[in-house]
């Protein structure tokens, strides 16, 4: 009995770990026609503890021949049930036979039942989801390369400037898109355990539904509260977290003692992860996990219609969706900075697209509070290809003011005023170019050619 009771505890303590529960207190119940030869009672007196840690606590209960009643109060007072059989004095084999063919019969049919639960559908649309992400992270290496910005922006990768300007084809193509080996493989894997998982609960439609809701969502997330270029399946993949969450909300015990702590954990690691490091889009990661959320709510579990509670995670879905994307457009939601201005302009511009990139650079301007001396050197470059050289020198000018060791500023400042022909101006900027960057050799030829030039016109 007591090696049994030992081992009782041990596997509870096992319990309580995948439970995550701080203490478990387990009813310790042995059916016997007699009571042990040796004394015995001082072993059910008091509960055992497990001694790594007496977080776990067994209390035993003998229900024998003549002491049935006593086993049967002491179990319902540890209880705090009422509980009573009425027991013959004597059963037929066939009678003992039968009860535990049914007692063994339900535990089966229960495995069965939640096993059902967990493998309602087989996976294919994850793996459909692997290929796309693999094929398209070959085609963008095949033209231009998947860490190229301009290969990434040309293929759909989320850029608020775009969306803002009707792109919103953009708020589904980021997740197909990956930045590099490593961002793919580590996505792939993760959507190969966790897809897996969500598609086998959920069933293919419903996942797929959560997939990708999860993802847009993400990338709602990201226009909302991050400027910068991003990519990737991460925001659906933090959906499927989030489905197992709302699974695990429905069904908290075949959670708990199945996966539970294991997401629990993965997802905490993986957040404080991404609040820890650089260059991640933790709005995008967030916004998938409560995107992957209210869409599991929507399409619920397989053969659990709960009309009521989907169309409730339904308004909220389209209420959450409708007040972000109007948020988002508006003025005040309109998130930019001066980098991401500054990147799509340089895109602009290597497409030759001048007046592109000058309704990007102008309009920053116009919203900026802040002057910054690398939007107006790039506005003064795209106004100097687009002839409007009056206004590219004033903006030359106010990045020299903002930074006065500008070198590339007063370059381009000389070569408007050679275009003017106002040589004293060019040979003075040209020659402040040279002393801030004196090995760059454009520089001393442009000085070279401007003394050359006023030589020339004062010998004529």
């Amino acid at each position: 009995m007591q090696r049994d009771i030992e081992f009782a505890a041990a596997n509870g303590e096992k319990i309580r770990k995948q439970l995550g529960r701080p203490q478990l207190d387990i009813a310790n119940i042995y059916i016997s026609e007699f009571p042990p030869v040796d004394e015995y009672e001082f072993r059910l007196r008091n509960p055992y503890l497990f001694p790594e840690g007496s977080k776990t606590s067994v209390s035993s209960f003998l229900l024998t021949k003549g002491e049935w009643e006593t086993g049967l109060k002491d179990l319902a007072e540890r209880l705090q049930k009422d509980i009573h059989f009425d027991i013959q004095n004597d059963y037929s084999e066939n009678e003992v036979e039968e009860l535990k063919r049914l007692t063994l019969g339900t535990a089966v049919n229960k495995v069965k039942r939640e096993k059902a639960v967990l493998t309602y559908s087989k996976p294919f649309f994850t793996y459909v989801f692997i290929v796309i992400q693999l094929a398209v992270f070959v085609w963008l290496e095949l033209n231009g390369g998947s860490t190229n910005t301009s290969t990434l922006i040309k293929y759909g990768a989320k850029v608020n400037q775009l969306i803002y300007e009707g792109e919103y084809w953009r708020f589904i193509t980021p997740v197909f898109l990956h930045i590099g080996f490593l961002h793919l493989a580590m996505n792939t894997l993760a959507l190969y355990f966790l897809g897996t998982a969500v598609e086998q609960i959920f069933g293919r439609f419903r996942f797929f539904l959560i997939y990708l809701f999860a993802g847009v969502a993400g990338v709602i997330a990201s226009l909302l509260f991050s400027t910068h270029l991003s990519a990737g399946a991460s925001g659906a993949i933090f959906g499927c977290f989030g489905a197992l969450l709302y699974f695990g909300m429905m069904n908290p015990k075949l959670f708990f003692r199945t996966m539970g702590l294991n997401v629990i954990v993965v997802l905490a690691i993986n957040l404080v992860f991404g609040f820890s490091a650089s260059g991640i889009d933790n709005a995008g990661h967030l916004g998938g996990l409560a995107g992957g959320f209210l869409a599991a709510g929507v399409v619920n579990l397989p053969k659990k219609s709960k009309l009521p509670l989907q169309l409730i995670f339904l308004i909220m879905s389209a209420g959450i969706v409708w007040g972000s994307l109007n948020y988002g457009f508006s003025a005040a939601g309109q998130k930019q900075d001066e980098d991401s201005q500054i990147l799509l302009a340089q895109e602009y511009i290597k497409q030759n697209n001048y007046d592109k990139a000058y309704s990007v650079l102008k309009s920053f301007e116009d919203r900026s509070k802040s002057e910054t001396e690398k939007t107006y050197f790039l506005l003064s470059y795209v106004e100097i290809k687009k002839q409007m050289l009056t206004d590219a020198k004033l903006h030359l000018q106010k990045a020299i003011r903002l930074d006065p060791k500008f070198h590339q500023a007063y370059f381009n400042l000389a070569l408007i005023n050679l275009e003017e022909n106002d040589l004293n101006a060019a040979k003075l900027n040209a020659e402040k170019a040279v002393k801030l960057n004196p090995n760059q050799k454009e520089y001393t030829n442009l000085v070279d050619e401007i003394n050359q030039q006023i030589k020339t016109s004062g010998s004529e």
